[in-house]
C-alpha cells in the first residue's frame, strides 16, 4: 500500500501526507480499531476507511485522494 501511495504522480503527493502503521505498536491498533478495519493492508483518506484488503489501481486511488481533497481533506493515513 504505501508503494503504491509511493507511485502516484508527484502532484498528487504535494496535496497528501502518507503515513505507514506498523501493526506492531499500540498506536496502530488503536487506530486499526478506531478505524473498524478488519483486514489489512487497507487505505484510510482523513480517517475514512478508503480501500480494504485491496490495492487499488493509480486512477481509482488518485480519484479517491482528490475527492477527499474537494472536501477539504489532505491527508492519506494508510494502514
Amino acid at each position: 500500500m504505501v508503494q503504491a501511495a509511493r507511485d502516484l504522480p508527484q502532484e498528487i503527493q504535494a496535496i497528501i501526507e502518507v503515513r505507514e502503521w506498523d501493526m506492531r505498536t499500540l498506536d496502530a491498533v488503536r487506530l486499526f480499531k478506531e478505524s473498524r478495519v478488519k483486514k489489512l493492508p487497507s487505505i484510510a483518506i482523513n480517517g475514512e476507511l478508503t480501500f480494504e484488503s485491496l490495492i487499488p489501481d493509480q486512477e481509482e486511488f488518485i480519484d479517491a485522494i482528490q475527492r477527499r481533497h474537494l472536501q477539504g481533506a489532505t491527508k492519506a493515513s494508510i494502514i
